[in-house]
């Protein structure tokens, strides 16, 4: 494609503050994003350590945030996602799908209930940074007319993961629940500013998403890095932390080709919707619950150093079964990982296989997910 018509890219409410912090700035979904930072504590493999010990800062303001209020919000909301909006009590998060009648994913998301003492449904959708253009004209074309959808682009989006970010969020914000727990969010307001803390992540440690003001970001993330237990951390981090996580990447893991139910994400189709109905997509995923599927998204453990890469092709002998869709070597494990699709047949944990990399078959075993555990704060 001529340059001249390359989109331009989008940069995020804190692009000089990243370049200040020594970012090395890139392309992904449409934005200039920092992948890994310079200097004394920098570097993917520092930073996914230092997320995993300490806390690390993720920029993810390029995901999309969204309203949809109004009356019958939920219920409308009902109609389209697998999971009960409508049951979702104020402050609650769930992960859930956007799907297609066919069952093809068109975008995982999360979902909470901002509903405030006014009494008017209000519920935030937090959709991928690559399709939250789709999902906005799927969402209008779809939501009844009495429900509004708003985009919240004035808002940016941090990430503070790792064991220590409670502690550092408590210290600068004692307003936080005492019991605030995995899926939880809360609004905390400071004279004319409002600051959302949802209790979730996309690096499998405990962590929370802080929804707050453009204009407002960088002082924020000024504070949080002047904490000693905080550094900032880029994407290459948060896909290595997100990878050993066992977490899909819309795009790469999961897309309108595949269904929940060969993504192994059997858990967001609630299990009272499952048998209800009244969602997109749920003639498709029931007729796979009931009748099996082909392929399942599966876990793989290689051995050696090499890693395999999102395209390697699985084998069984001389037969393909397979396919890489996210792959790298685990920082943490200290060997390479990988995430594939492989043939129902080949899905269950300690089947022998062999992926295919630079010419040649490395021998690989299938594992369960996550291959790091979760270590989301659930209460006690």
């Amino acid at each position: 494609m001529d340059d001249d018509l390359q989109p331009e890219l989008l940069l995020l409410p804190l692009d000089g503050w990243h370049r200040r912090q020594g970012a090395r700035m890139v392309p992904f979904a449409g934005y200039e994003m920092p992948i890994q930072y310079t200097g004394e504590g920098g570097g993917i493999v520092a930073e996914h350590h230092w997320t995993r010990t300490s806390a690390g800062l993720f920029d993810v303001s390029h995901m999309g945030q969204l309203v949809a209020s109004g009356a019958g919000a939920g219920a409308a909301l009902d109609a389209l996602l697998p999971a009960h909006v409508s049951r979702l009590k104020p402050g609650r998060v769930r992960y859930s799908l956007l799907l297609a009648e066919d069952g093809g994913i068109l975008d995982d998301l999360m979902v909470t209930n901002i509903t405030e003492d006014d009494g008017e449904a209000r519920y935030l959708l937090v959709v991928n940074g690559a399709t939250k253009w789709d999902d906005i004209a799927y969402l209008r074309e779809h939501l009844p007319d009495e429900v509004t959808l708003t985009h919240l682009d004035e808002q940016a989006l941090l990430a503070l993961q790792g064991p220590a970010a409670d502690t550092v969020l408590r210290r600068l914000f004692p307003q936080l629940p005492e019991n605030f727990v995995f899926m939880q969010s809360v609004a905390i307001r400071n004279e004319d500013t409002v600051l959302r803390v949802s209790r979730c992540g996309y690096t499998g440690e405990d962590g929370f998403e802080l929804s707050v003001p453009a204009d407002r970001a960088e002082a924020l993330a000024d504070l949080l890095v002047a904490q000693p237990e905080v550094r900032p951390a880029g994407l290459g981090a948060r896909d290595s932390l997100r990878l050993e996580a066992g977490l899909p990447l819309y795009g790469h893991d999961m897309d309108a080709s595949r269904d929940p139910v060969s993504a192994d994400l059997g858990f967001a189709l609630t299990k009272s919707r499952r048998e209800q109905g009244g969602w997109t997509g749920h003639a498709a995923c029931a007729a796979k619950i009931a009748g099996g599927v082909p392929e399942r998204r599966v876990g793989l453990v290689l051995d050696g150093r090499l890693p395999a890469r999102e395209g390697a092709v699985v084998y069984d002998g001389a037969r393909p079964v397979g396919q890489v869709t996210s792959g790298g070597f685990s920082p943490t494990l200290g060997h390479p990982v990988a995430m594939a699709y492989v043939a129902a047949d080949h899905a269950a944990a300690g089947t022998p296989v062999e992926v295919e990399v630079r010419g040649k078959r490395l021998p690989a075993t299938v594992a369960p997910l996550p291959f790091v555990p979760h270590r989301y704060h659930r209460g006690h």
